[in-house]
């Protein structure tokens, strides 16, 4: 029997227990963002700057001396997973891995460190102009619902548009929320930055582009024609030349793009370096915005 999505994320995180890899995501992820202080942890003497709203009265009326009521940050956020349902997604990496499967184990690990630290997870992705939407939840169940939909609603004749599905977020969602969008370059060279402007006022924003196979060697098959490629072009090296210098082009125009919108973003080519790639997002979207 096929395990189920959730066994297979567990089982790809776990590859890196020897390592503390697991541990290292679960700090990365907790300590990016700054929760609202929301819990009451204990009380100290007050200092100059203290909110007045945060004096406990009856304690320090008791102790005589002037008390605070201090909190702890609640690290709990609201995590929206943006998925490309595009039919370029059944094609290859460039480790000749199928990208859809990157980008359901991506979002998968994603949301099972989400899960993992108390946060709700939801989820959007449009297909041949039907929105699908997953409203926050914290449960496991909701990570198996939004993998499994995904997995099935993927086929040969979709066609996704990511712009779409920004501006429903734009006009429908209200939450303040941790964005990943899991699309690949080609979906990355057709986002409207209008939308990363408008969305990174109000959200953070990170992008995780699964790379692209490229038309070189045996039996290359080209989604958008539905055929084989002939081998005069497939194994012609500098065609290959020529389209690896395009789309290092294309992956610094979109890098450019989203720059000075505060938009963090990387590159997976396989399953087995997801966990490293998402801790590398992390730190890099850490590092650049903190004050």
């Amino acid at each position: 029997m096929r395990k189920s999505y959730l066994n297979r994320i567990k089982a790809n995180i776990s590859i890196y227990a020897r390592t503390n890899t697991s541990s290292l995501l679960d700090g990365n992820y907790k300590s990016i963002y700054k929760g609202k202080s929301l819990n009451f942890d204990d009380l100290r003497e007050y200092v100059v700057g203290d909110s007045v709203k945060d004096i406990d009265w009856k304690a320090s009326s008791r102790t005589r001396k002037l008390l605070v009521k201090q909190y702890v940050a609640e690290k709990t956020h609201n995590v929206m997973l943006i998925l490309d349902t595009d039919k370029k997604m059944l094609g290859f990496s460039s480790d000749d891995e199928i990208k859809k499967d990157i980008a359901l184990m991506t979002a998968g690990t994603i949301s099972y460190l989400c899960s993992k630290n108390g946060d709700s997870v939801g989820a959007i992705y449009n297909k041949d102009n039907k929105m699908e939407y997953f409203p926050f939840r914290n449960d496991l169940f909701n990570l198996e619902k939004i993998l499994g939909k995904y997995d099935n609603d993927i086929n040969d004749t979709n066609s996704s548009n990511i712009n779409k599905t920004l501006e429903y977020i734009q006009n429908h969602v209200r939450k303040s929320m941790i964005i990943f969008i899991i699309t690949d370059i080609d979906g990355m060279d057709n986002i409207n930055s209008n939308y990363f402007r408008e969305l990174s006022m109000k959200h953070d924003i990170m992008l995780i582009n699964i790379s692209d196979g490229f038309v070189f060697g045996k039996n290359v098959f080209d989604m958008d024609s539905n055929s084989f490629i002939p081998n005069i072009f497939s194994k012609n090296k500098t065609l290959f030349e020529l389209e690896a210098q395009m789309k290092d082009e294309m992956y610094i125009s979109c890098v450019n793009k989203i720059s000075k919108y505060r938009v963090g973003i990387v590159t997976i080519n396989n399953i087995s370096e997801i966990p490293m790639k998402i801790i590398k997002l992390m730190e890099e979207y850490k590092y650049a915005n903190r004050h």
